[in-house]
């Protein structure tokens, strides 16, 4: 492996920041929790997890290719990926009270084969999320020399951190439903993820190349 233990670590801590902004999946883990209890909770999480998996190994080898074609390119991803996190943490803290709705009634259906597809096709019926790695991705690692080994340790980082995050949210049921209905609680949870968010985009564009 080339990846080192800190860049897999400020990886996976990028990966539990973004966890920890609500959204859509945090709505139907909470939806199918109170309806179904953690039983209703751990299927959607795995359908979740599959994608979170899938996006990255597609979007390793969309950015190996590019850069095998447009060597000076992978500068410009490293950037693209420090924008793209200054960005995320100013919006979000800009829209920190927020309400967060999850009007889609087929994240919510009973059954473990309903919630296992809900949760692939709320990752995978959203095409942005192969961009989102792709500018992520070149900001963390070095791609011109990933081997297979990193590829699986990435991939894996990918799919465990928020497949832990949801397990979790599920079991601790309750003070999630408090946190959805709580705008102060939901906006200061935003707030702070916002920063985490734009302190990791600048340690990106402050690292050593």
């Amino acid at each position: 492996m080339t990846i080192s233990i800190g860049e897999m670590a400020l990886y996976s801590g990028a990966l539990l920041i973004l966890f920890l902004t609500p959204g859509p999946v945090w709505v139907a883990v909470i939806a199918r929790g109170i309806s179904g209890g953690f039983h209703g909770v751990w299927p959607l999480a795995l359908g979740v997890s599959l994608g979170d998996m899938i996006w990255p190994f597609l979007a390793i080898f969309g950015v190996s290719w590019i850069v095998s074609v447009y060597a000076d390119f992978l500068t410009v991803l490293r950037y693209a990926a420090c924008l793209l996190f200054l960005a995320m943490g100013g919006l979000l803290i800009r829209h920190a009270g927020h309400n967060v709705s999850g009007g889609d009634s087929r994240l919510t259906r009973p059954g473990v084969w309903a919630g296992f597809s809900a949760g692939v096709m709320a990752i995978l019926g959203n095409p942005k999320a192969i961009l989102f790695y792709m500018g992520m991705l070149p900001g963390f690692f070095d791609m011109s020399r990933i081997t297979a080994a990193d590829i699986a340790a990435i991939c894996a980082a990918s799919m465990v951190v928020p497949l832990l995050g949801n397990l979790a949210l599920g079991l601790s049921l309750s003070r999630a439903r408090a946190l959805m209905r709580s705008p102060g609680a939901l906006k200061r949870l935003n707030q702070g993820a916002g920063l985490l968010l734009i302190a990791v985009g600048l340690i990106i564009a402050l690292s050593p190349v």
